[in-house]
C-alpha cells in the first residue's frame, strides 16, 4: 500500500486547531487509535486513501498535508475574547466555517446594497471609547425606536423583547443573524465557550451575529453589546461573561461595550428610582427584570455594578439563576420560520426576490441561503400565503 508521506505536524497542527483528538480522530475513520497515533507522532504514513479521509475529518485541505508550515490563519475581524487576564483558545473549526460563510454572503450583499441605496448609515462609527456610556445607550434608542420613546410596557417579557429590538435593528438597517449551527448543518452546533456573538462595524452594512446555542435570557445582552461595537465603529468577537464581576474580559473596548449595552438594557437612573431597598432584593430584581424586560441575571448584575447587591449575592443569584438556562437555548423549530432569523430577514426576503425575479439563480440563491433551490421557492409561497 503506498504511503501518502505527509507532515505529521500538520496533523497536530489540524487537530489542535479543530480541537479534535488523535482518539476522536481514530474513531471517525474506524481506525485502531495506536494507528492514528502513530501518523501524529510521524511513527507511520496513512495510505493516501486514509490521508484523503484524515483531511476530512480535520477540516481541511488535503494539501495542507503536505504544507512544511502552517498556512497563514489570521481572522478577518479582531478577536476580542478572554479569559480572565489572558487571551481565549483559538477558534475552532467550526467558528471559522461559520465566519466564512457569513463573509461570503455579505460579499454579496454588499454589492447589492450599494447597488440599490450605496449610502452609509451614520451611526456607524458615530462614537468611539472615550465616549459617554449614557450618550451612546440613548443614541442606540434613537435610531432603533426612530426618535419616538419607546412604550416597553407594550411588550410582554423579555423574550418578546428582544424580538422587538433584532426587528428594529433590522429596520435601520442592521444586519442581524442568530444561528447556532454552521450554515443549516446541525450536526455542527457552535459552541458558546468559544463564543457568544460578533459585529463587523460596515458603514453600509453593518452586522450583529448572535450565538443561538447561547441561552436566550443571555442573547439579549449580547446583542445590546454588540450593538455597542455598530456605534462604536470597533467589529469583532466576544464572548461576554455576564457571571464574571469582571464580565471576563480585561480589554478596554469590551468593557465599553458591556457598559453601554448595561445603560442601553437598564438605565442607571431609572433603575436607582425604581430601587426599594427596604424590600429583599430578589423582590427588586424581579420587580425590575418585569419593568425593562430583561432577564433576572441581567437585572441582577445591574444592581450589583450600581452597587444595590453586594457582590457575594450576586454569585449566589447568578449560579441559581443560570443553572436554568441549560433547558433556554437553541433555535430549532420550523425550518421556514427559523431560515430568516439564521440569516437575517432583510438578507432572505432580498435573495429569494432577486431569485424569484430572475437576476439571481436559484442555485446561488440557495447557495447563500444554505439551503436547496427547491426550499427557496417553497419559502417564496409561504412568504405570500401568510
Amino acid at each position: 500500500m503506498t504511503k501518502a508521506l505527509i507532515n505529521s505536524d500538520m496533523i497536530v497542527w489540524a487537530a489542535d486547531r479543530a480541537n479534535i483528538s488523535a482518539e476522536a480522530v481514530s474513531a471517525k475513520l474506524k481506525l485502531e487509535p495506536e494507528k492514528v497515533l502513530s501518523w501524529f507522532d510521524g511513527v507511520d504514513q496513512p495510505s493516501f486513501a486514509q490521508a484523503q479521509k484524515l483531511a476530512k475529518c480535520l477540516h481541511i485541505p488535503f494539501g495542507f498535508l503536505y504544507r512544511r508550515t502552517p498556512p497563514d490563519d489570521e481572522l478577518p475581524i479582531p478577536d476580542l475574547r478572554t479569559v480572565g487576564s489572558d487571551p481565549a483558545t483559538g477558534l475552532d473549526h467550526n467558528f471559522r466555517d461559520l465566519l466564512k460563510d457569513v463573509l461570503f454572503k455579505r460579499d454579496w450583499y454588499r454589492d447589492f446594497c450599494i447597488e440599490i441605496d450605496g449610502d452609509d448609515l451614520p451611526f456607524v462609527g458615530s462614537f468611539n471609547v472615550n465616549s459617554s456610556v449614557t450618550e451612546v445607550a440613548r443614541d442606540i434608542k434613537r435610531v432603533l425606536f426612530r426618535e419616538a420613546k419607546f412604550d416597553i410596557g407594550s411588550v410582554t417579557n423579555w423574550e418578546a423583547y428582544l424580538t422587538v429590538l433584532m426587528r428594529k435593528a433590522e429596520d435601520a438597517g442592521i444586519w442581524v443573524m442568530r444561528n447556532g449551527v454552521v450554515g443549516s448543518n446541525t450536526t455542527r452546533v457552535l459552541s458558546v465557550s468559544q463564543f457568544r456573538g460578533f459585529a463587523i462595524s460596515d458603514p453600509i452594512i453593518p452586522l450583529v451575529f448572535i450565538n443561538g446555542t447561547d441561552a436566550k435570557a443571555a442573547q439579549i445582552f449580547t446583542f445590546a453589546h454588540e450593538l455597542a461595537h455598530i456605534w462604536l465603529g470597533e467589529s469583532g468577537i466576544s464572548n461576554v461573561r455576564i457571571g464574571d464581576i469582571d464580565y471576563g474580559t480585561h480589554r478596554s473596548l469590551e468593557r465599553k461595550c458591556n457598559q453601554i449595552a448595561a445603560e442601553f438594557l437598564v438605565p442607571a437612573e431609572d433603575l436607582l428610582a425604581l430601587w426599594m431597598p427596604e424590600n429583599p432584593a430578589g423582590w427588586n430584581i424581579d420587580r425590575n427584570a418585569k419593568h425593562f424586560k430583561v432577564s433576572r441575571i441581567v437585572t441582577a448584575r445591574r444592581a450589583f455594578d450600581l452597587g444595590l447587591i453586594a457582590e457575594d449575592d450576586y454569585k449566589r443569584y447568578y449560579a441559581v439563576e443560570s443553572r436554568k438556562w441549560e433547558e433556554d437555548n437553541g433555535s430549532g423549530g420550523d425550518f421556514y420560520r427559523t431560515l430568516p432569523v439564521r440569516n437575517g430577514g432583510r438578507f432572505t426576503n432580498s435573495v429569494v426576490n432577486e431569485a424569484v425575479s430572475g437576476r439571481l439563480l436559484l442555485r446561488q440563491a440557495a447557495a447563500l441561503l444554505n439551503t436547496q433551490p427547491g426550499s427557496v421557492m417553497k419559502f417564496h409561497s409561504r412568504r405570500r400565503a401568510a
